[in-house]
C-alpha cells in the first residue's frame, strides 16, 4: 500500500523558499509511488483556535469553527506522514503555520488524537545564516515538542538559509537533503490505517 504525505504549505509565497524545498520532497516521494498532497495554507480561510474547550467535550463532533480547517481534518486523517513545510518570519513558523498547529487541538488530544505513530517532517527557511540568529532553532524545537506531545514520530528536519524567492535554488546540500527525505516517507513501512 502506497504511503499518503499530506504537504502543508506555511508560507504566503507559493513559490517561495519552504514551497520549493516542499516541491522537491513531493517530487522525489512522488516518484518513489507515495501518494502525495500538497495544501497552500495561505489560500485557505482557517480562524485561530477560540479556545472554546468544545472539542473536548464528550460526545464532541470535533471543532466547531467552521472554516476551511475542515477539508484538513480527513486530510491529516489518512495521512501516514505530515510536511509542515515554513519559512521563519519573527524567530518561529510563520502565522499561517501557528494557525494550523493550533487546530490540531481538536483532534490531537487523549482518544482524540489522530497523530499517535504518524510521520512528521518539518522544512524551515531562513534568512539569516545563523539559524540560532534567525529563530530557526526556535522553530526547530517547537516541533519537537509538538512531537513529543502527540506522540508522532519526527523523520527528518531539512532547513536552510535563504532570503529572496528562489535563492533556496543554489543551495544543494538543503536540496538534496529534500530530496533524501521524500524518499524516505515514500518507502518508510505503512502502518494499518
Amino acid at each position: 500500500m502506497a504511503p499518503n504525505i499530506l504537504i502543508a504549505l506555511g508560507s504566503p509565497r507559493k513559490k517561495g523558499n519552504s514551497a520549493t524545498l516542499a516541491a522537491k520532497l513531493a517530487e522525489a516521494a512522488s516518484a518513489n509511488g507515495a501518494n502525495v498532497e500538497t495544501v497552500y495554507l495561505n489560500g485557505l480561510d482557517i480562524k485561530p483556535c477560540q479556545g472554546c474547550e468544545k472539542c473536548q467535550q464528550e460526545g464532541s463532533a470535533g471543532c466547531v469553527i467552521k472554516d476551511d480547517m475542515h477539508q484538513i481534518y480527513p486530510e491529516l486523517q489518512e495521512a501516514d506522514s505530515v510536511v509542515i513545510a515554513s519559512p521563519v518570519y519573527w524567530f518561529n513558523v510563520s502565522a499561517q503555520t501557528k494557525t494550523l498547529i493550533d487546530r490540531f487541538y481538536a483532534v490531537g488530544v487523549g482518544d482524540n488524537n489522530i497523530f499517535r505513530g504518524k510521520k512528521f517532517a518539518v522544512i524551515l527557511t531562513y534568512a539569516d545564516p545563523d539559524p540560532f540568529v534567525a529563530g530557526a532553532v526556535n522553530a526547530l524545537r517547537s516541533f519537537q515538542d509538538i512531537c513529543g506531545y502527540l506522540g508522532a514520530n519526527l523523520e527528518g528536519m531539512v532547513y536552510g538559509s535563504a532570503h529572496a524567492a528562489g535563492e533556496i535554488e543554489k543551495r544543494h546540500d538543503v536540496i538534496e537533503k529534500a530530496v533524501a527525505l521524500g524518499k524516505r516517507l515514500a518507502t518508510a513501512e505503512v502502518e494499518q490505517r
